[in-house]
Protein backbone atom coordinates (compact mmCIF):
# COMPACT_ATOMS: atom_id res chain seq x y z
CA UNK A 1 0.00 0.00 0.00
CA UNK A 2 1.20 3.53 -0.70
CA UNK A 3 -0.14 6.98 0.03
CA UNK A 4 0.90 10.45 -1.08
CA UNK A 5 1.68 12.61 1.94
CA UNK A 6 2.44 15.79 -0.01
CA UNK A 7 2.96 16.90 -3.63
CA UNK A 8 4.68 19.95 -5.08
CA UNK A 9 5.13 20.51 -8.83
CA UNK A 10 6.20 17.06 -10.14
CA UNK A 11 7.63 15.86 -6.82
CA UNK A 12 5.74 13.86 -4.18
CA UNK A 13 6.42 12.53 -0.71
CA UNK A 14 5.08 8.96 -0.67
CA UNK A 15 4.79 6.49 2.19
CA UNK A 16 4.65 2.84 1.17
CA UNK A 17 4.95 -0.68 2.52
CA UNK A 18 8.27 -2.18 1.41
CA UNK A 19 9.62 -5.71 1.68
CA UNK A 20 13.40 -5.77 2.07
CA UNK A 21 15.65 -8.51 0.60
CA UNK A 22 15.80 -9.95 4.14
CA UNK A 23 12.05 -10.52 4.05
CA UNK A 24 11.35 -7.80 6.62
CA UNK A 25 8.44 -5.49 5.83
CA UNK A 26 8.36 -1.84 6.85
CA UNK A 27 6.91 1.55 6.00
CA UNK A 28 9.31 3.64 3.94
CA UNK A 29 8.93 7.27 2.92
CA UNK A 30 10.31 8.24 -0.49
CA UNK A 31 10.45 11.46 -2.43
CA UNK A 32 9.33 10.53 -5.95
CA UNK A 33 10.95 12.57 -8.70
CA UNK A 34 10.53 12.42 -12.51
CA UNK A 35 14.30 12.56 -13.11
CA UNK A 36 16.64 15.32 -14.14
CA UNK A 37 19.56 16.18 -16.36
CA UNK A 38 22.94 17.80 -15.69
CA UNK A 39 24.79 19.49 -18.53
CA UNK A 40 28.55 20.08 -18.79
CA UNK A 41 28.89 22.81 -21.46
CA UNK A 42 32.42 23.22 -22.86
CA UNK A 43 33.18 26.08 -25.27
CA UNK A 44 35.71 26.25 -28.13
CA UNK A 45 38.38 27.58 -25.75
CA UNK A 46 37.94 24.44 -23.60
CA UNK A 47 36.36 26.58 -20.88
CA UNK A 48 33.41 25.26 -18.86
CA UNK A 49 30.22 27.26 -18.55
CA UNK A 50 28.95 27.14 -14.97
CA UNK A 51 26.13 28.86 -13.15
CA UNK A 52 26.30 30.85 -9.96
CA UNK A 53 22.79 30.25 -8.65
CA UNK A 54 21.01 31.40 -5.52
CA UNK A 55 19.39 28.46 -3.70
CA UNK A 56 16.65 29.51 -1.24
CA UNK A 57 16.67 26.06 0.43
CA UNK A 58 20.09 26.79 1.90
CA UNK A 59 19.98 30.60 1.56
CA UNK A 60 23.25 30.62 -0.34
CA UNK A 61 24.82 31.03 -3.78
CA UNK A 62 26.16 27.82 -5.35
CA UNK A 63 28.36 27.17 -8.34
CA UNK A 64 26.66 24.45 -10.36
CA UNK A 65 26.33 23.10 -13.86
CA UNK A 66 23.09 23.77 -15.72
CA UNK A 67 20.50 21.17 -14.74
CA UNK A 68 16.80 20.65 -14.48
CA UNK A 69 13.81 18.40 -13.96
CA UNK A 70 12.40 16.38 -16.85
CA UNK A 71 8.96 17.30 -18.17
CA UNK A 72 6.30 14.63 -18.77
CA UNK A 73 7.13 12.70 -21.96
CA UNK A 74 10.50 14.41 -22.35
CA UNK A 75 13.63 12.33 -22.98
CA UNK A 76 16.77 13.06 -20.95
CA UNK A 77 18.44 14.59 -24.03
CA UNK A 78 15.43 16.81 -24.77
CA UNK A 79 15.46 17.99 -21.15
CA UNK A 80 19.20 18.71 -21.31
CA UNK A 81 18.79 20.71 -24.51
CA UNK A 82 15.89 22.72 -23.05
CA UNK A 83 17.65 23.40 -19.74
CA UNK A 84 20.91 24.52 -21.39
CA UNK A 85 18.92 27.08 -23.35
CA UNK A 86 16.81 28.28 -20.44
CA UNK A 87 19.56 28.49 -17.83
CA UNK A 88 22.63 29.45 -19.87
CA UNK A 89 21.20 30.85 -23.12
CA UNK A 90 23.08 28.21 -25.12
CA UNK A 91 22.49 25.35 -27.50
CA UNK A 92 25.02 22.72 -28.54
CA UNK A 93 25.68 20.90 -31.81
CA UNK A 94 27.40 17.96 -30.10
CA UNK A 95 25.93 16.00 -27.19
CA UNK A 96 27.56 13.08 -25.38
CA UNK A 97 25.76 11.04 -22.73
CA UNK A 98 27.95 10.53 -19.65
CA UNK A 99 25.70 8.07 -17.78
CA UNK A 100 23.64 8.74 -14.71
CA UNK A 101 23.86 9.22 -10.96
CA UNK A 102 21.49 8.60 -8.06
CA UNK A 103 22.21 11.54 -5.75
CA UNK A 104 19.81 10.87 -2.85
CA UNK A 105 19.04 7.13 -2.99
CA UNK A 106 18.43 6.88 0.77
CA UNK A 107 15.15 8.78 0.49
CA UNK A 108 14.57 9.86 -3.14
CA UNK A 109 14.20 7.93 -6.41
CA UNK A 110 15.63 10.75 -8.57
CA UNK A 111 18.00 9.72 -11.37
CA UNK A 112 20.16 12.46 -12.90
CA UNK A 113 21.29 11.95 -16.51
CA UNK A 114 24.66 13.54 -17.28
CA UNK A 115 25.57 15.11 -20.63
CA UNK A 116 28.59 16.80 -22.19
CA UNK A 117 27.60 19.65 -24.54
CA UNK A 118 30.11 21.00 -27.09
CA UNK A 119 30.09 23.25 -30.16
CA UNK A 120 28.07 25.82 -28.22
CA UNK A 121 25.97 28.54 -29.81
CA UNK A 122 24.35 31.48 -27.99
CA UNK A 123 20.55 31.59 -28.25
CA UNK A 124 17.73 33.79 -27.00
CA UNK A 125 16.22 30.90 -25.02
CA UNK A 126 17.57 32.24 -21.69
CA UNK A 127 14.51 32.12 -19.43
CA UNK A 128 14.85 31.72 -15.70
CA UNK A 129 12.03 30.17 -13.69
CA UNK A 130 10.43 32.47 -11.10
CA UNK A 131 12.43 30.84 -8.30
CA UNK A 132 15.77 31.04 -10.15
CA UNK A 133 18.44 33.71 -9.78
CA UNK A 134 21.29 32.75 -12.09
CA UNK A 135 24.56 34.28 -13.24
CA UNK A 136 26.46 32.54 -16.07
CA UNK A 137 30.24 32.30 -15.66
CA UNK A 138 33.15 30.56 -17.42
CA UNK A 139 36.11 28.75 -15.85
CA UNK A 140 38.92 26.43 -16.84
CA UNK A 141 38.82 22.86 -15.58
CA UNK A 142 41.79 23.62 -13.30
CA UNK A 143 39.97 26.60 -11.77
CA UNK A 144 36.86 24.50 -11.13
CA UNK A 145 38.93 21.73 -9.57
CA UNK A 146 40.53 24.32 -7.28
CA UNK A 147 37.06 25.57 -6.32
CA UNK A 148 36.12 21.98 -5.41
CA UNK A 149 39.29 21.60 -3.32
CA UNK A 150 38.70 24.93 -1.55
CA UNK A 151 35.05 24.04 -0.87
CA UNK A 152 33.70 26.84 -3.08
CA UNK A 153 31.93 24.18 -5.17
CA UNK A 154 29.88 21.87 -2.96
CA UNK A 155 27.09 20.90 -5.38
CA UNK A 156 27.16 17.08 -5.67
CA UNK A 157 25.80 16.83 -9.23
CA UNK A 158 28.41 19.30 -10.47
CA UNK A 159 31.28 17.47 -8.78
CA UNK A 160 29.99 14.10 -10.03
CA UNK A 161 29.52 15.27 -13.63
CA UNK A 162 32.94 16.94 -13.80
CA UNK A 163 34.54 13.81 -12.30
CA UNK A 164 32.74 11.45 -14.69
CA UNK A 165 33.71 13.52 -17.74
CA UNK A 166 37.35 13.73 -16.65
CA UNK A 167 37.60 10.04 -15.73
CA UNK A 168 36.10 9.09 -19.11
CA UNK A 169 38.69 11.23 -20.95
CA UNK A 170 36.34 13.98 -22.16
CA UNK A 171 38.04 16.80 -20.21
CA UNK A 172 41.65 17.88 -20.20
CA UNK A 173 43.55 21.08 -19.58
Amino acid sequence: MSRIIHSWKKISLVEQDVTLPTGATLKHTTITHPGATVILPVNRENQIIILRQYRPSIAAWLYELPAGTMETGESPLECAQRELGEEAGLTAKTWTALGQITPLAGFCNEVQHLFLAKDLIETDAFQQDEDEVIEVETFSLAALEQKIISNEITDAKTIACLSRAKLCGYLSE
